[in-house]
């Protein structure tokens, strides 16, 4: 099930993440194509990830780039930092993000931090774990924001009111 985030009223940044030229062997020989994964965000708590392959560049990154607006999400930050500490998994990278003071500023190594300044969270400490693929690691960032949770939230799961909750 894709969001319903119109990426069109946004004013989206694209950051392209990774290129990598993918073979697929056919009979004839090799078919080289090229793989690209590209991050999108309005630093205002909207991002997305995306992957496009085709032939040429370009279309790889176009393709990429729909595609990431097409699993846009929305993240709800406290100040300048995520809800609470969360483990987001894909394929074997976990990226574990955790909040931070303010001022702190993003601590975080390969595309975790392409992603988290795309949403605009700007105090995050993370640490990616397992899988080096870049890729894995910016989708595994994605779904780590994506379940995040807040005191609202948890409370109607819980059905109590968030009072009762905080103690």
């Amino acid at each position: 099930m894709r969001n319903l985030i119109d990426a069109s009223k946004l004013d989206l940044t694209t950051t392209i993440v990774n290129i990598r030229r993918v073979a697929k062997t056919v009979k004839g020989g090799r078919n080289m194509k090229f793989s690209v994964t590209v991050v999108v965000g309005d630093q205002n708590g909207y991002v997305g990830v995306g992957l496009g392959k085709a032939v040429e560049i370009p279309e790889a990154v176009r393709k990429a780039e729909e595609d990431a607006k097409k699993n846009m999400i929305y993240v709800q930050t406290v100040g300048t930092t995520v809800q609470h500490k969360n483990i987001g998994e894909f394929g074997a990278a976990r990226v574990l993000i955790m909040p931070a003071a303010q001022g702190t500023g993003v601590i975080a190594g390969s595309s975790v931090r392409t992603v988290l300044e795309a949403a605009g969270i700007k105090d995050v400490r993370a640490k990616s774990i397992g899988s080096s693929n870049i890729g894995n690691i910016a989708m595994a960032t994605l779904e780590g924001l994506k379940t995040m949770m807040t005191l609202e939230k948890v409370a109607e799961l819980r059905g109590k009111t968030p009072e009762e909750i905080l103690g």
